[in-house]
């Protein structure tokens, strides 16, 4: 599934609850999905718990933004980083996108916020974050697939248990089910990308695979047809339950 897009994405960062060593990866990944022209991260820099940030933020040229916190209890980033991102989406330069680098939950309401006003909304944070806010992204991904799924390709088969792979059967053939022709073949950029309207942190990396191709051919279910393109290297992939025409 090709997901890189020419949007113009602003990247605001939780420095509170994201991991420093990620962060080079973190970026390459909002590479595929457009250009990030804000980078920003939050939090208070007065603290040494956040030290180990600032070389990373020098070589990714990101900007930190101070956050003091004023109250014992209260997180001040989250609120500099809501405030942020409503500026910008008022703002005269033109932002297609947004990248929330986060696992808090309290910013759910604003994921809904931005995507309310036509802005693509992409969330980046561990996989303890809680469902609403990955719910109100357009697309979600989990850090620890980001940093560790070039290692699970490299190492031949992933292991899925049997559970897992009805599961994946089960929401594969509802997605065909949706965009198949009569003849029950779907374009599987179609079926990419309605699995992810349907769950927006679907990735094919959260299961071992670096495409999603080769998670198919995997599960020995379905059918794949690939189709050249008249006068072009590109093939379409197409693919229909083996069941079923």
């Amino acid at each position: 599934m090709d997901t890189t897009q020419d949007l113009r994405i602003a990247v605001l960062i939780d420095a509170d609850n994201v991991p420093y060593k990620n962060i080079k990866s973190i970026i390459e990944e909002v590479t595929r999905y457009g250009t990030p022209v804000i980078k920003r991260i939050y939090g208070d820099w007065t603290k040494p718990n956040l030290a180990g940030w600032k070389p990373h933020l020098l070589e990714n040229a990101i900007t930190p933004i101070q956050q003091y916190g004023y109250t014992t209890g209260k997180n001040a980033t989250d609120s500099a980083m809501i405030i942020d991102a409503m500026d910008i989406l008022y703002s005269p330069q033109v932002i297609e996108g947004f990248c929330i680098v986060s696992s808090d939950s309290d910013f759910t309401r604003l994921a809904i916020r931005l995507r309310e006003a036509g802005k693509k909304v992409f969330g980046i944070g561990e996989k303890k974050t809680p469902m609403p806010f990955i719910a109100a992204c357009d697309r979600f991904i989990y850090i620890e697939v980001i940093e560790s799924h070039d290692q699970q390709v490299e190492k031949g088969k992933p292991k899925i248990t049997e559970k897992t792979k009805k599961q994946l059967r089960r929401i594969l053939r509802n997605a065909i089910d949706d965009v198949a022709d009569e003849e029950g073949w779907a374009f599987l950029g179609e079926v990419g990308n309605l699995l992810v309207k349907k769950y927006p942190d679907f990735d094919s990396r959260n299961y071992g695979f670096s495409k999603m191709t080769p998670m198919i051919r995997f599960l020995k279910t379905f059918e794949i047809d690939e189709r050249p393109i008249p006068k072009s290297n590109i093939k379409h992939v197409f693919i229909r339950y083996k069941n079923g025409n």
